[in-house]
């Protein structure tokens, strides 16, 4: 099922240069069929937004900052958020901010049954990433971008990624053996699905892999195993094991 998101935008919290690449990456997800940025647009910083907006179709919410010191958009977003849940229209949302202070939406949300996707800085805070199903770093995304401007892939940048922890190595080892049959190979799109439920910004783009399979296969700590699709032969299924020590 093709999900029909909210894609609400803290505009005071995310840089305007990551919104087209930010676009194409919700878009894998679900249809984006509410898209909202909250800010003060009298404000002269948020004037670089405009003909961002435009091109993406996305309407610009007036939020006055009534007091001084506290964040009102952070306000106006949450109870557009409460509205659009009880609308029924939607089935998930995306919410762009590297705030915490969306913590308890994100949980309230995922309580009403709805997928909720986060995108935010790598500065987030670990508690609104780990309220959200998925958590995506914009700045992978743009790595990506340039990624795809380069003619050459040995000249894209790798100090623009993580290194893997031997912690993450861990996790991937116990999500295996959590999911392996008798003879420890599991699907590897399974594991997929677990990691992301145990750790929702696990994401090989973090590492300057496009995919989960050669994440995996550069560690050197498992084995990997391509096996005939009985529903497709131009697909293969993809198995892996944790590589016993010799």
């Amino acid at each position: 099922m093709n999900m029909n998101l909210a894609v609400l935008i803290d505009g005071d919290n995310i840089p305007s240069a990551y919104v087209k690449e930010m676009m194409e990456e919700i878009a894998k997800y679900g249809n984006p069929t509410i898209k909202r940025i909250y800010g003060d647009w009298t404000k002269p910083h948020l004037s670089k937004w405009k003909h961002i907006l435009l091109e993406n179709a996305i309407t610009p919410i007036q939020q006055y900052g009534y007091t001084t010191g506290k964040n009102a958009t952070d306000s106006a977003m949450i109870i557009d958020a409460m509205d659009i849940l009880y609308s029924g229209k939607v089935n998930g949302f995306c919410v762009v901010s590297s705030d915490s202070d969306f913590t308890r939406l994100a949980t309230r949300l995922r309580e009403a049954g709805m997928q909720v996707i986060g995108i935010g800085e790598k500065k987030t805070p670990n508690p609104f990433i780990v309220a959200c199903d998925k958590f995506i770093y914009m700045e992978i995304l743009k790595a990506k971008s340039k990624e795809k401007e380069s003619e050459d892939e040995k000249e894209v940048d790798k100090e623009s990624f993580d290194t893997i922890t031997l912690k993450e190595i861990k996790l991937i080892a116990t999500t295996i053996t959590d999911l392996s049959d008798d003879d420890g190979w599991a699907f590897l799109g399974d594991v997929g699905s677990l990691l992301q439920k145990k750790q929702p910004n696990f994401d090989p783009r973090n590492y300057g892999f496009q995919k989960l399979t050669p994440l995996i296969n550069s560690l050197g700590k498992f084995e990997i195993e391509q096996r005939e699709n009985p529903k497709s032969k131009s697909n293969k299924l993809i198995y892996v094991k944790n590589r016993t020590k010799k």
